[in-house]
């Protein structure tokens, strides 16, 4: 596991953008795992900066998104399809049919899980991007969620749904439900690019890195992970001591 600690928001949205460009430049037909919410989006900014600025081609990338809301179609202002148009896709050169999400508005959502694991399993994802949750959530795998779970639906905590009201009139109008690439889906990619910021993440940081492995925990199932990529800032690992496995990029 690589650790870089960065000095803000910032720069850690600008060294995550660094290192997909150069993923993106050194592989054209780079398969991304991409994750959604408040912590990626200086990230994509970024990536935009870079294609308008550089020419940096996404014509050949093929995108899988981590997670998607039960219940909102596609075009709702707060579905990660609309998320990912808005702030990502509409901006560089990607191809709309390499850029796979699951639906949350599917008739039979068990069906949808199957075939969305069947495209994961089909075609691989080189790297994946996530965030991490103040309860350590990866995707939308709460607290106890088998560390062998595949795609599948889940009933989000209470604490995920406060965390995501920012994006909604209330807490209420979060849905309750969501499908999410499992753990041992996520697990399977060949890499993992995990950012985090703030203050928030302290705790889940500290956990992440120091605490045990267990599904109590999801996201500390990657250390397990033979390459992990942590870009986090200064708030979000103070407290830590993981000084010795410090990077610089």
């Amino acid at each position: 596991m690589k650790i870089v600690e960065v000095k803000d928001y910032a720069e850690m949205s600008e060294k995550a953008a660094q290192y997909v460009i150069a993923k993106v430049k050194a592989v054209p037909n780079l398969h991304l795992g991409m994750a959604t919410g408040g912590t990626p989006k200086g990230l994509y900014k970024k990536l935009i900066e870079d294609h308008v600025k550089h020419g940096t081609s996404y014509r050949a990338i093929k995108t899988f998104n981590l997670d998607e809301y039960v219940g909102l179609p596609p075009h709702h202002p707060n579905s990660y399809s609309y998320y990912m148009r808005e702030h990502l896709f509409h901006h560089i050169t990607i191809k709309q049919q390499n850029t796979h999400i699951p639906s949350g508005m599917a008739t039979d959502l068990q069906e949808e899980c199957q075939r969305y694991e069947k495209l994961i399993d089909d075609h691989g994802i080189d790297l994946q991007i996530l965030g991490i949750g103040a309860n350590g959530h990866i995707g939308f795998n709460e607290p106890g969620t088998s560390f062998q779970s595949k795609t599948h639906v889940v009933e989000l905590a209470t604490s995920t749904k406060k965390a995501n009201a920012r994006f909604f009139s209330s807490t209420e109008e979060v849905p309750s439900y969501a499908i999410t690439m499992g753990i041992a889906s996520i697990m399977r990619s060949k890499e993992i690019l995990l950012v985090a910021s703030g203050a928030s993440k302290q705790h889940a940081m500290k956990q992440l890195l120091q605490g045990e492995v267990t599904e109590q925990f999801p996201a500390s199932i990657i250390r397990q992970h033979p390459n992990v990529t942590i870009i986090a800032d200064r708030d979000a690992l103070m407290g830590t001591n993981v000084s010795s496995t410090y990077i610089h990029l």
